[in-house]
């Protein structure tokens, strides 16, 4: 019977919280391989801040470790009074504060990390990477979680990519909304600093978001290839292309 994950002590990174719920819980690095399909490897560099910790990463871990995502980003996450019940809570978090989780694609603020049980995630990115080889090259092709995720322009231009329709610009105070269980990436379009609100939740109204999502890391679909470059407009005009994805990833 698996031991119940006490609060890690004053971890610093999200690496480091990882390595105390995986010890604390008696599993190995094998272990949490097994139930999550991550190599050893790449686990053992997650844990040293050595590899990069995205979004279905993250689920992945959740899931196999039998945590709130929450409680991989913010240790002393609080947990609803009743299950499934709203207590009034709230979190103010003022500008620049969060959980902070960074890739070479990515610079990931995520927000409210304090409560367990909530029905989206909401983060705060800057996105990085310039071009769709260097985002394939990090992670492997376009990424993919069940669900669906809105993203809002704050800063500067998004060029954003899908496998299923050609890619398309977005300028501050542009949005999309999609089902992120289509591969899909984003990249920085504009000179200086790109910045989105992202919000990521689940299939399903009403339920919590983890018990919806499938451990990514164990899908064992090929990765989504890079989509063809072509003239960009505000509009989006289909591009069918096959399928391909990957088990881990970003946002």
């Amino acid at each position: 019977m698996s031991k119940r994950p006490s609060e890690p002590e004053s971890a610093a990174s999200p690496g480091q919280v990882i390595r105390a719920l995986r010890q604390q819980l008696g599993f190995t690095l094998g272990d949490v391989s097994a139930r999550t399909g991550m190599s050893v490897p790449t686990l053992s560099k997650l844990e040293q801040g050595k590899a990069s910790l995205s979004y279905d990463k993250l689920l992945a871990l959740s899931k196999g470790l039998g945590v709130d995502m929450a409680q991989l980003l913010e240790p002393t996450a609080a947990p609803l009074a009743v299950p499934g019940r709203s207590a009034g809570r709230r979190i103010v978090q003022r500008a620049g504060e969060g959980q902070l989780v960074e890739t070479k694609s990515y610079r990931q603020h995520y927000l409210a990390t304090e409560l367990l049980n909530k029905m989206f995630t909401p983060l705060v990115v800057e996105v990085r990477a310039r071009t769709l080889d260097e985002f394939v090259a990090e992670f492997g092709g376009l990424i993919h979680h069940p669900g669906q995720e809105f993203c809002l322009v704050l800063e500067g231009e998004i060029e954003f990519h899908t496998e299923f329709y050609a890619p398309v610009r977005l300028g501050v105070g542009d949005s999309i909304y999609f089902d992120s269980d289509m591969g899909h990436a984003y990249l920085a379009a504009a000179p200086g600093t790109c910045r989105i609100l992202g919000v990521c939740a689940g299939v399903g109204h009403g339920t919590p978001m983890l018990d919806d999502f499938i451990a990514v890391s164990n899908d064992s679909r090929p990765a989504a290839p890079a989509v063809p470059s072509v003239p960009l407009a505000r509009g989006e005009r289909p591009a069918p292309a096959r399928t391909k994805r990957r088990g881990t990833g970003s946002a």
